[in-house]
């Protein structure tokens, strides 16, 4: 065996296990798990249309509710989001809202529901809202996913070797966006019985 073929052997086994590949590694989970956010909120848009025809029937006098729900939904089917929206804060923050107007209008509509027993127990509508009561656990289990391949993508990129790497073979590679809560989301509901 020749020196250059040692070394040649000797710098690919040193190389393979330094994490050069971590960084393309992660930001393919990332892009993955994100890829799911969206699946799960396009069932949802689907769903919508579904459940507020089953309402309409029933709660007629409740439009505004309804159309805050269509309105909603309309934005978020609008949206056009793009692998860049990860590394844009400002079109990030644009779409978690757009999503957070639709998760309200929902619950609005929801509580609405309550004033109408026929409807809480038509088997249309309780096969919706399950439908929609599990589209929203599995968002909330994508976001998760997500929020956790994105903080181990992003603390390679932050840190040593990572940090190395980055400079050296991957520049382009950029802090990815994260959900953040919004104050309003963390106050605690108002229960009023009157």
């Amino acid at each position: 065996m020749t020196i250059r073929s040692f070394f040649a052997i000797a710098t690919l086994l040193i190389c393979s296990g330094c994490g050069i590949n971590n960084i393309p590694t992660f930001d393919e989970a990332v892009n993955g798990a994100w890829s799911e956010i969206q699946n799960q909120y396009k069932r949802r848009a689907d769903l919508v249309p579904n459940l507020i025809e089953t309402v309409k029937g029933f709660a007629a006098q409740e439009k505004e509710v309804l159309l805050e729900v269509t309105e909603a939904r309309a934005k978020v089917s609008q949206m056009n989001v793009s692998p860049e929206t990860l590394t844009d804060p400002a079109a990030f923050q644009q779409f978690q809202e757009s999503q957070g107007a639709l998760t309200g209008a929902l619950s609005k509509l929801m509580l609405v529901v309550e004033k109408y027993p026929d409807l809480k127990s038509n088997e249309n509508f309780l096969a919706l809202q399950s439908q929609l009561e599990g589209t929203e656990n599995r968002i909330a289990v994508a976001r998760r996913e997500y929020i956790q391949k994105v903080q181990r993508y992003n603390t390679e990129l932050r840190t040593i070797p990572g940090r190395w790497w980055k400079s050296f073979m991957y520049p382009d590679s950029r802090i990815k966006e994260n959900f953040s809560i919004s104050e309003e989301d963390t106050a605690n509901p108002e229960v009023n019985f009157n």
